[in-house]
């Protein structure tokens, strides 16, 4: 079975996207060792100007990327963001990103990394990084094998981002939907209150949101809650793809 095939499967049988990803993580550790060696694996995300590592092997190899975001700098960040490969050969030699970095990962017993960039073709970018406790580790044949294998299976990564993507944009949309509820019953009970137009509530919101420094949501939930409380406030969410798709007689 090639490496294509058993991702394909891993995101068929993961519960969730996380699990997906640590899940691909073990499995690329498991394939780039070799020899009955160890390695270490993290694959790292670039998303809106924000760098995290969303798979891992290990919690070692967690805590060694995240070395770098605390830097903001080193292999994984250079691999990601300028879409190239990124070997460090021994870290006891290695000084491209300061002393720094070089000695917080080589303190947790590793010697070399290596960092390749998937294509996702898209606005975010990732990387998958390796490291390994022997110098040189991913010297020669080893490097061929993980080029190879980051290339063979980037298309997966990449509908897996994407299908992550789309869960993010629908939950962030049901969660402006059901904040703009909020604020129009509470624009409703201004309305009633005081006797005027929708703009002049508006108005009498935003400006007692911009005095107490509070966001508009928080003043709307405020003024429902006091008049009766926001447990009978319901949004409506139809998901994109299930239109049409309601109970049947």
């Amino acid at each position: 079975m090639s490496a294509t095939d058993q991702v394909q499967n891993l995101i068929l049988e993961s519960a969730d996207f996380e699990d997906f990803l640590n899940e691909l993580a073990r499995f690329s550790a498991h394939q780039m060792a070799g020899d009955g060696d160890d390695a270490l694996c993290g694959i790292t995300l670039l998303r809106d100007r924000k760098a995290a590592t969303i798979g891992w092997s290990s919690e070692t190899a967690r805590e060694v990327d995240e070395i770098q975001y605390s830097l903001a700098q080193g292999p994984c960040l250079s691999a990601a963001q300028e879409e190239r490969e990124v070997y460090v050969p021994d870290l006891l030699q290695e000084d491209r990103w300061g002393p720094d970095y070089a000695a917080a990962v080589a303190s947790h017993g590793l010697r070399s990394v290596l960092s390749l960039p998937f294509n996702l073709q898209g606005e975010a970018k990732a990387a998958l990084n390796l490291y390994s406790d022997a110098p040189r580790k991913f010297d020669g044949r080893a490097a061929d094998r993980a080029r190879d294998f980051t290339r063979e299976i980037s298309e997966a990564l990449r509908l897996a981002v994407r299908f992550s993507l789309h869960a993010d944009s629908a939950t962030n949309l049901r969660a402006t939907l059901e904040s703009r509820t909020i604020i129009d019953i509470a624009i409703g009970i201004v309305m009633a209150q005081n006797r005027c137009s929708q703009e002049a509530a508006v108005e009498i919101l935003t400006e007692a949101s911009s005095n107490s420094n509070t966001k508009l949501r928080d003043i709307a939930k405020s003024l429902v809650d006091s008049v009766g409380g926001t447990a009978g406030a319901r949004t409506h969410y139809q998901e994109p793809g299930k239109v049409g798709q309601g109970r049947r007689a």
